[in-house]
């Protein structure tokens, strides 16, 4: 009786833990791609020139948050009029992937 009783359980936790992992999630950081991080490398330039150059290159847009670095999926041209700046952004997450819903300036 109770093996019947955990199978369903089990399947309901697992269910439920799978929604929760693509809520939607709002977080504050700083917009730069995802080969710096929060430490650019070029040399006389700005955080925002330092991100686009890279993001040419090839490297993602990226949100630095709480000492993480999140690849951002999303309106590449969006991301660009932020670059180097505080910004919340809303979307899902997965693992260290955001697919944006929205992005603005913070205003702290």
């Amino acid at each position: 009786m109770k093996v019947k009783l955990i199978a369903p359980v089990a399947v309901l936790v697992l269910g439920a833990a799978g929604l929760f992992a693509q809520a939607t999630q709002t977080l504050t950081g700083t917009v730069s791609d995802a080969m710096c991080g929060a430490h650019h490398m070029m040399k006389d330039a700005t955080a925002a020139e330092c991100t686009r150059e890279c993001v040419k290159k090839g490297s993602d847009f990226a949100l630095v948050s709480g000492g993480k670095v999140y690849t951002l999926k999303g309106d590449k041209a969006q991301f660009d009029k932020f670059a180097g700046e505080n910004v919340v952004v809303k979307g899902k997450v997965s693992g260290t992937t955001i697919s944006v819903d929205s992005i603005a300036t913070s205003k702290s």
